[in-house]
């Protein structure tokens, strides 16, 4: 058949976009079923061999490695995808690929922070910053994949006492989306933010004027970026093929579309996401920026430690 049926997380207007030019290229209908990661992975569970789905997109490679585990998807061998995709964004058992990426950054008042106050994650528990601290709450799917990330590069003790120190130093407890985060500092509630590097470039090419000031009032910093230290968290956008897809062969093309230059190209400009292919650049506002040592931890780990990473917050008090 000419169709192509994706059980999706995301919410982007750019996804639409690239879904209409592929029916374009090649006479594909994409048909898309919106929930949330969790809600998919229990649907294609309960579906088993009937279900309608070929592809399983998540913002979050943790849920990606879940629906693995899980055997809900099934291995993906194509040369044109593995040419389009940066190496270390790959998953390393085969299971899905990147299509975006995103950095979990700082955010600083350019009013109340200097750049050379800041330098890695874990230098936020610092009693300097008591008080000064925004984030969203630790049931978002971001922050436990960067929780994830510190406990498979600390350790669970020092995650747990770094979690402890940032609910020490929040602002206010934590609430909203991270959009919210940078107007709260934008009205003086707070100096810094946690937040997707993202949003900041939904923000300052935003229409709405409380949105843009927002934006204009902080500054982007990407921590642990020292010669000895790991890099900056970051997470992808993903695919997984699902384990019984129906139409196969259209799911491939439509990954092997998603992640060419041109609908990379598409996606930079309208998402200001990182691009999955080495040979696409960012949006010039992310480019404005400048350039980031990335942390090279298999991302599978973010799936691996969740639920230690849930834990910890609970244990830990950020709620």
């Amino acid at each position: 058949s000419k169709e192509v049926n994706l059980y999706s997380q995301r919410h982007y207007a750019v996804d639409k976009l690239q879904y209409e030019n592929f029916q374009k290229l090649t006479g594909i209908k994409v048909n898309v079923i919106k929930a949330n990661a969790d809600e998919l992975i229990e649907r294609l569970k309960n579906e088993g061999e009937d279900s309608p789905a070929d592809l399983f997109v998540t913002v979050d490679a943790g849920k990606l490695y879940r629906a693995s585990k899980m055997g809900l998807l099934q291995k993906i061998s194509n040369k044109i995808i593995d040419t389009n995709v940066s190496p270390d964004l790959k998953d390393k058992n085969g299971y899905w690929i990147p299509i975006t990426y995103r950095a979990r950054i700082l955010v600083y008042s350019n009013q109340r922070v200097e750049k050379n106050d800041l330098s890695t994650y874990e230098e936020l528990v610092d009693e300097k910053w008591k008080g000064r601290i925004l984030a969203r709450s630790s049931s978002n799917a971001y922050n436990q994949a960067l929780m994830s990330s510190i406990v498979a590069n600390l350790g669970s003790d020092l995650a747990s006492s770094w979690s402890k120190g940032i609910v020490r130093n929040f602002a206010r407890d934590p609430k909203g989306s991270d959009r919210d985060q940078v107007k709260a500092i934008a009205a003086g509630q707070g100096d810094i933010a946690i937040v997707n590097s993202y949003y900041i470039g939904l923000l300052l090419s935003s229409e709405k004027e409380e949105e843009l000031n927002a934006g204009k009032s902080v500054t982007v910093f990407f921590p642990n970026q020292a010669e000895n230290e790991r890099g900056s968290h970051i997470n992808v956008s993903g695919i997984g093929l699902a384990k019984y897809s129906p139409n196969k062969e259209n799911a491939i093309k439509l990954m092997e579309y998603l992640t060419s230059e041109e609908a990379q190209n598409t996606y930079v400009n309208n998402s200001y996401e990182y691009p999955a292919n080495p040979n696409v650049t960012p949006s010039e506002i992310v480019q404005s920026w400048g350039t980031f040592k990335r942390d090279t931890l298999d991302l599978n780990m973010l799936g691996k430690y969740r639920d230690e990473a849930i834990r910890i917050f609970d244990k830990t008090g950020w709620k």
